[in-house]
């Protein structure tokens, strides 16, 4: 599933998204490097791709041609909580 890296909500579009489009949720830009497949925190330049320019805000818009939209699943608000409790309460099994 294709889903907005702010909100969650999951993108209906077809097509891969524009430069200037938006989750109709929140607002959050969706061409952005929060939301592509070669986003990567521990890499240079936080990103997969050797070819690409740095951008300064991760979050906003940007113009790089190697976008694609990465393919994530929908996190319920209450199970990250959830599944840390249970781990919590494991460890005084």
């Amino acid at each position: 599933m294709r889903a907005c890296h702010r909100c969650g909500a999951e993108w209906a579009g077809e097509k891969k998204p524009g430069f200037r489009d938006a989750c109709p949720k929140c607002s959050a830009d969706i061409h952005c490097c929060l939301n592509c497949r070669l986003y990567d925190p521990g890499a240079h330049n936080k990103c997969r791709s050797r070819t690409t320019e740095m951008v300064a805000d991760r979050e906003k818009a940007n113009f790089c041609d190697e976008f694609d939209f990465a393919d994530v699943g929908k996190v319920q608000a209450g199970d990250k909580a959830t599944g840390t409790k249970t781990k919590w309460d494991s460890l005084w099994r």
